[in-house]
């Protein structure tokens, strides 16, 4: 049975609670009624220039109440959105644009006249909902395409494994429109829930995080395991009155002494969940308990193989997702997607190859070892960064990590979690218990923080020379 459209169920939302809260950000709030009125109004202007089926509609706007009118009103016109974060680079969000061929720029300026009088244009599953752009420093990036039934299977994905709750919610918006994990955040009012967009200061502050949590009445709270580095001491105190903040991790493997701060604090609801950007945002989920991280189970409609060189199923190797919700593809990229979106094997329909690697536990939990694409030659053999990152991060006194290539050495930068970092020769040594001698760096170098991109995730292309 084919999931209904986030739109149908937004109306009926509509419907039950036209004067509840719908979207607040700052001193605005939009009612249910309110919110859709504007979006109607949005559609129709689109409409009026033409915009329909097939065709994408930028969206360039600050975090506000108007961030969730807009993609509403593209949808409501047949059209997919496509977020340009007005924080990134021009030339960045040229690119962008030119690549998605945009058919019109929803802009502040776009919101100050609205027309009337708009009809609902029939959609189907396989339209597009939106291209979001592979997030990175570096390089060029890639437009996902993700259709509408995608999103409404979505939906429906997380309600049934019970990361949404059943009853209407307070959620925090926190991540970027730009960053896939924003279509799960602001989608809830599709079903309900009322959607608290974070400001940038809200973002930057965690004291004042920490206030708005308080006083919105914030339940749910999407974010990165940087993120929580930042914001982790104001985040982690019990709230007034015994109220339970559900934290939903993603975009960066949990560190073990996150992950353990997480499950020792029964006022926190801790949630792991894990997907590419190319399978409609998340593919697995695992409440955060025990003091192992891991990725949990897959979604109820996802197809997560581990899968070697062969791709044979294998105890370590490879994460390749299948299922209802595996994106378009790349846009005008049909080479790349070819070889990155592959027949199924074990299922009708395609799988992604994520280049996610992963290795199971004797429990048959999948621990994330690294990525594929951060491989690098090193005297010699193949090295993971992303696994010295991993083993790491387990020492006491490291909270997060990063090692990049330097030359003829690998340095890696680390977030210590006391006042004074522990040793160069402490961390060899405590290294050296998991790791052969050619994977260790040579250089260590204690960070205040990491530094981080738009979306949240570590920037390692700012980190210093």
């Amino acid at each position: 049975m084919t999931p209904p459209d986030p739109l149908t169920r937004f109306a009926l939302a509509v419907r039950e609670a036209p004067d509840r809260p719908a979207v607040r950000a700052g001193g605005t709030v939009l009612s249910f009624g309110e919110l859709d009125g504007r979006a109607v109004r949005l559609a129709s202007a689109l409409r009026a220039k033409g915009i329909g089926p097939g065709d994408r509609v930028g969206i360039s706007l600050p975090r506000g109440v108007d961030l969730l009118v807009a993609p509403l009103a593209v949808w409501r016109a047949g059209a997919a959105y496509v977020p340009l974060d007005p924080g990134y680079p021009p030339e960045r969000l040229a690119l962008m644009a030119a690549d998605a061929d945009i058919a019109a720029l929803i802009t502040p300026s776009t919101m100050d006249s609205l027309a009337t009088g708009h009809d609902d244009v029939a959609v189907w599953p396989e339209l597009p909902a939106y291209v979001i752009y592979t997030s990175g420093s570096t390089g060029t990036p890639k437009g996902v395409e993700v259709t509408r039934g995608s999103v409404g299977a979505l939906l429906s994905a997380l309600e049934e494994a019970g990361v949404y709750p059943a009853s209407p919610r307070v959620v925090g918006w926190n991540a970027s429109l730009s960053f896939d994990a924003s279509v799960k955040q602001w989608i809830r009012v599709c079903r309900g829930d009322t959607v608290v967009v974070l400001e940038d200061a809200d973002r930057t502050d965690p004291e004042r995080l920490r206030a708005l949590i308080e006083t919105a009445g914030i339940q749910d709270l999407d974010l990165t395991p940087t993120f929580w580095e930042i914001a982790g001491e104001e985040l982690g105190r019990p709230l007034p009155g015994g109220r339970v903040l559900r934290l939903l991790f993603g975009g960066e493997p949990v560190p073990e002494r996150t992950w353990r701060e997480i499950a020792g604090a029964p006022w926190l609801d801790g949630l792991n969940l894990y997907g590419p950007t190319e399978c409609t945002v998340d593919a697995t989920v695992a409440p955060i308990a025990g003091p192992v991280p891991h990725l949990g189970t897959p979604l109820p409609d996802s197809a997560v193989h581990v899968l070697d060189g062969k791709l044979q199923p294998a105890e370590a190797g490879e994460v390749y997702i299948g299922g209802p919700r595996v994106a378009l593809g790349y846009v005008n990229r049909p080479g790349l997607t070819a070889r990155r979106f592959l027949p199924d094997p074990f299922n009708v329909g395609r799988m992604y190859r994520t280049g996610d690697r992963v290795r199971r536990t004797e429990d048959g939990l999948l621990t994330f070892v690294g990525r594929a694409d951060r491989q690098v030659k090193w005297r010699g053999y193949r090295v993971e960064l992303g696994e010295i990152e991993h083993h790491l991060r387990t020492h006491p006194e490291v909270g997060s990590a990063a090692v990049v290539p330097r030359g003829e050495r690998l340095v890696a930068y680390f977030v210590p979690t006391g006042e004074t970092p522990p040793r160069g020769d402490q961390l060899v040594r405590h290294l050296l218990g998991s790791l052969p001698e050619f994977m260790l760096p040579s250089t260590f170098v204690a960070l205040d923080a990491l530094p981080v991109t738009p979306n949240g995730k570590v920037d390692l292309a700012a980190l210093a020379e």
